[in-house]
């Protein structure tokens, strides 16, 4: 197994009501503390709408993030590019890879929340044409062409960028993937990378995970591009972890029943079929089906190799904030997997636990020339004391 990226996807999920100031505020905390903790990931969404996903602008959070973290790639994940006119998308992104020293990243999508897009007009198959379209637009702006087109919302005129991207030659641009094969063929179409949300948020897209890939060596393949990068695949994922099983089922009852109401009476976004009608029914649904590991860190590695199995190998693993346990306890939780979850997966753990099973092997000789060392400068001191005296 090449070394697996670990990263959190943060949309993020807070309860309404609260104050959102400091809610913001503990997300660029978690930022900072994984950055500390080694993670190489973190994906900010944007949304707009229906009271918990509050984060409106993710090129915003991420210039703010930037400022508190030195490693740690930040993604948009994901622009909703139907939204927006993709120039000025594609400029923001490269403002953010100069301010970053080349530590962004673009994650595009048509927009996960009816509720947003039909504030400006849009409804869901609107934004899955127009992402086809703007997508496009973007890739080729960012290889440095002049583009000149419209589109149903915008009018592009010999449109160029006036900087080049940071890195050398682009920053990492993924397409998101919840339920239908659009994501997949577009990541294939321009060799760009595939962020599987819905893939590993519920038990039927759990089983189509090695369709997705499929659809993007298809189409990579029908367009002659490179074939495609299991690397630049990642996939989200839920997960709480604590010291055992039990401390683990307790911590989530903080939050978990306000996300699960989320998608069941409030998001209009059925991919995020979610069951269960009481605390237990939740937290069996997510153990069960096999979409997420609520437990202990040997619980997160066998859902980690899980979807490894299921997918025939991907890049990096995202954990969805989600703000089922508090803030120390989630705090703890990512602690806890980089501690324990991180070496398992990044070829680190073996070389210790060898050296171990090495030093045990052979500990019972070792320690008889320890004894014979002792007694020999026993001996010797006393010989030097008997030909002074």
């Amino acid at each position: 197994m090449t070394r697996l990226r670990f990263g959190t996807f943060l949309a993020p999920f807070h309860a309404p009501g609260q104050n959102p100031t400091l809610a913001l505020q503990r997300d660029l905390e978690l930022v900072e503390h994984l950055d500390k903790l080694g993670y190489d990931e973190a994906w900010i969404g944007e949304h707009h709408s229906a009271g918990s996903e509050i984060i409106a602008s993710p090129e915003i959070f991420i210039a703010a993030a930037a400022e508190r973290t030195r490693n740690i790639k930040l993604g948009t994940g994901v622009t909703s590019i139907a939204y927006h006119n993709p120039l000025w998308v594609a400029d923001r992104m490269v403002l953010l890879d100069h301010l970053t020293r080349g530590r962004t990243m673009l994650g595009c999508g048509p927009g996960s929340l009816p509720t947003d897009s039909s504030m400006i007009g849009l409804n869901p198959t609107d934004t899955r044409e127009l992402l086809e379209v703007n997508l496009d637009i973007i890739m080729r702006l960012l290889r440095g062409e002049v583009v000149t087109q419209t589109t149903r919302t915008h009018e592009l005129v010999d449109a160029r960028l006036q900087l080049r991207p940071y890195t050398d030659p682009c920053f990492d641009v993924a397409v998101a993937a919840v339920a239908s094969p659009t994501g997949p063929r577009m990541a294939g179409q321009h060799g760009v990378g595939l962020l599987s949300i819905g893939a590993t948020l519920s038990a039927d897209g759990f089983d189509a995970l090695a369709h997705h890939w499929n659809v993007v060596e298809e189409r990579a393949a029908h367009y002659g591009g490179p074939t495609p990068d299991r690397s630049k695949w990642r996939l989200v994922g839920l997960m709480h972890i604590a010291e055992t099983r039990e401390q683990a089922y307790q911590e989530v009852e903080y939050g978990i029943e306000h996300w699960f109401q989320y998608f069941q009476k409030v998001a209009a976004f059925p991919q995020m079929a979610v069951d269960g009608s009481n605390l237990r029914e939740m937290i069996d649904f997510v153990n069960e089906a096999g979409i997420g590991a609520i437990g202990t860190v040997e619980d997160a590695k066998a859902q980690v190799q899980k979807l490894w199995d299921q997918s025939g190998g991907f890049g990096a693993m995202l954990l969805l904030g989600h703000e089922w346990a508090s803030p120390a306890a989630t705090r703890r939780s990512y602690e806890l997997i980089a501690q324990h979850v991180f070496p398992e997966f990044q070829d680190q753990a073996a070389g210790t636990l060898a050296a171990k099973d090495r030093a045990s092997s052979t500990r019972e000789a070792h320690a008889q020339t320890q004894l014979d060392a002792v007694d020999h400068m026993t001996k010797r001191y006393e010989k030097e004391l008997a030909e002074k005296g």
